[in-house]
């Protein structure tokens, strides 16, 4: 009850003090290319119940029939202010919402779409959807530059799935394994300073 008290208090805040700003987004890529405001996806969430996950639209609206779900390196399909919001983490932003609807925590294991959630060892899975997921957590902030990486690889999807996933998914079952009240401040305390150090 604690952490759903704080989620909802944090992401409250957060949206009502930054509402200049995601206005200004808003508008900004509405002016920058054709399509929504917003981009919505199914993801996995607690106990494996779906739900849409909230961001801001930083990809033309063609893009899923131009290329895989993975985003790799200098994506054409990416819109020339998506570039922006992308680098920064402020396409992010709108998974408040998710956290004020009680799809999502503030910090949590990110969620995954279906389809690699179904590639996840049975153990695991079990333990990482056990919690509602996060909008960071320690894979996030480890894995922040993962769109580089993969963009440096032959096969980006094959990478993803044998490497990058397995990495994170620990990351994931450590935290579940680990949490604290303590503990999620520090990770958004580390977001943060990781943030502030790219822009």
């Amino acid at each position: 009850m604690a952490k759903r008290a704080f989620d909802v208090g944090f992401a409250a805040a957060v949206l009502l003090l930054l509402s200049p700003l995601l206005l200004a987004v808003a508008a900004w890529i509405k002016l920058d290319s054709r399509g929504p405001v917003f981009f919505r996806q199914v993801r996995v969430g607690r106990q494996g119940r779906e739900f849409r996950i909230l961001k801001f639209r930083t990809m033309h609206v063609d893009a899923p029939a131009r290329g895989p779900q993975l985003t790799v390196g200098r994506d054409p399909r990416i819109t020339r202010f998506g570039a922006f919001l992308r680098k920064y983490k402020i396409d992010e932003f709108p998974q408040f919402i998710n956290v004020l609807i009680g799809d999502m925590s503030v910090v949590g294991p990110r969620p995954e779409v279906p389809r690699y959630v179904a590639m996840y060892p049975a153990a695991t899975r079990e333990v990482v959807l056990s919690v509602r997921p996060g909008i960071t957590d320690l894979a996030s902030i480890e894995y922040r530059d993962e769109n580089e990486l993969l963009g440096r690889s032959a096969d980006p999807e094959r990478t993803y799935v044998e490497q990058v996933m397995p990495a994170k998914l620990s990351f994931c079952e450590r935290y579940v394994r680990e949490r604290s009240f303590g503990g999620d401040l520090a990770i958004i305390a580390r977001t943060f300073k990781v943030s502030f150090q790219r822009r």
